[in-house]
């Protein structure tokens, strides 16, 4: 079950708010937790066993890791090191053991030897996200950072809750165990998680959807139809898709999250507006970002070492987060490559790239991110090459083929052009960022019900005609 369709919509999330707000407080998280397992067991009712002992053992043994005195460090450390390797094996083997053993079977192959048999092993939704939250729990636990929850309830719904369950955001124990255990009712919030919801929706239905359809007519052309313009055509619709496909999602979480009393942190600030690939990353799934920072990069060294390690931290660490995004050589070249000019952007004093205007650096790193995006979108690595060959002019154009947008496609790429790189400007991304204070407008408030109400009617109209609503991270 995904935010954006119609059983969500219009069956699950109405039904679900009216029993959450009957029953007593005291009694919500098990609504909560309860809807929360409907929610998942729609789409993979298999793996929702699977997932409740992952959560069981992770919360028995964050429990025995706080118990063990401080002073026994190698008892800890072992606690520690044995859940986790438990929960990257799980991890490893639902999403990679099909990838190697494919690799496998190409070396044997070509060495003339038999290939392995082997039955696929299918994807559990949600599985990277909710592994990660796992291993955060259990680190900060570990750190001292925070005390483990007191019921499993309580655990379990912080790693099962509906909302944030299948994309994100990544949201660590500490940042809502409070609100877990005591939350009330604001209207304030109520209202302000709706509209956010709405305009998280508006985001995923009517413009990833519209230039999703761009991306992947262009990506499934054959590379003799696929002329320059229409190489760069699909990765522009590409890139715009997966922006507000994902923080669109985000958004429709928070917004979710704020109806049921919660409070989440960002996961998108803007990101397209970034000078170079170092502030990306601070605009871009920050949760993500904070993640590899916390539980890798820091304890890799971080900036504390060697320049040439400091250089291999950040390539070990974005080489992790290409193959946590997809068990495929595309998400391993995409690491690489963001890797790349992550430390090409540590050659060059900061001072200096603040200098350049950025209306005019931000489109440049932009053009950059774009060709990573093919990595990210292709069907293997060899279509990624022969793609970007295209979008560089390489090659010949052997057959016609007609424009790929119509006009709809092209107003909503104005559309998302205008939204993505508007905030660039001077003054508008800190105007934007002011919303709290208008809020308490009565005006403003008016204002954002009609375009909520505006944009929840073109986006349930949208659904209704069209049987396209893809949902890119799915499979992550």
């Amino acid at each position: 079950m995904v935010f954006s369709s119609f059983v969500f919509l219009f069956i699950f999330l109405p039904v679900f708010l009216v029993v959450y707000y009957l029953t007593p407080a005291k009694y919500r998280n098990y609504t909560a937790l309860v809807g929360s397992c409907v929610f998942y067991a729609w789409g993979a009712p298999r793996f929702l066993f699977v997932l409740a002992l992952m959560c069981l053992l992770n919360y028995l043994m964050g429990g025995a890791i706080f118990r063990t005195k401080k002073t026994d460090v190698s008892r800890r450390r072992r606690l520690l090191a044995v859940t986790l390797c438990l929960n990257l094996c799980l991890l490893f083997y639902f999403k990679y053991a099909n990838f190697f053993v494919a690799e496998v079977n190409i070396l044997f192959a070509k060495a003339g030897f038999r290939t392995l048999k082997w039955t696929e092993v299918l994807l559990p939704i949600g599985i990277s996200f909710f592994t990660f939250h796992m291993i955060s729990y259990l680190v900060d636990v570990y750190r001292g950072i925070v005390q483990p929850a007191n019921r499993f309830v309580d655990y379990f719904l912080y790693i099962i809750f509906f909302p944030q369950l299948i994309a994100g955001p990544i949201i660590r124990y500490h940042d809502i165990a409070d609100q877990i255990r005591n939350r009330e009712f604001v209207s304030a919030r109520f209202i302000s998680g709706v509209l956010r919801f709405c305009a998280g929706l508006g985001k995923k239905v009517l413009i990833a959807n519209v230039l999703g359809e761009v991306a992947d007519n262009s990506f499934a052309m054959k590379t003799g139809d696929l002329s320059l313009s229409l190489a760069w055509v699909g990765v522009l619709c590409y890139s715009f898709q997966i922006y507000f496909d994902f923080s669109g999602y985000s958004d429709m979480a928070i917004g979710l999250g704020r109806m049921l009393g919660f409070q989440f942190l960002e996961n998108f600030n803007f990101p397209y507006i970034a000078r170079n690939f170092t502030e990306f990353w601070r605009r871009w799934h920050i949760s993500l970002s904070n993640f590899m920072r916390e539980y890798l990069y820091v304890p890799l060294g971080g900036n504390r070492v060697a320049r040439w390690r400091m250089f291999l931290n950040l390539w070990i660490v974005f080489l992790l987060s290409g193959f946590w995004h997809g068990a495929s050589w595309n998400f391993i070249v995409w690491g690489a490559y963001h890797g790349f000019f992550l430390s090409l952007d540590k050659l060059v004093p900061s001072a200096w790239i603040n200098r350049v205007p950025r209306f005019v650096a931000a489109p440049f790193n932009f053009v950059i991110i774009m060709f990573s995006w093919v990595f990210f979108r292709a069907d293997n690595l060899n279509h990624a090459v022969d793609y970007i060959y295209r979008m560089l002019g390489a090659g010949t154009v052997t057959s016609s083929s007609g424009p790929l947008m119509n006009s709809h496609s092209m107003f909503i790429l104005g559309i998302a052009i205008l939204a993505v790189f508007v905030p660039a400007l001077p003054g508008i991304e800190s105007w934007l960022s002011g919303e709290e204070g208008r809020r308490q407008k009565t005006s403003w408030l008016i204002l954002q019900f009609a375009c909520a109400a505006v944009l929840f009617f073109l986006a349930a109209s949208s659904l209704a005609v069209s049987g396209f609503n893809p949902f890119i991270y799915f499979r992550f």
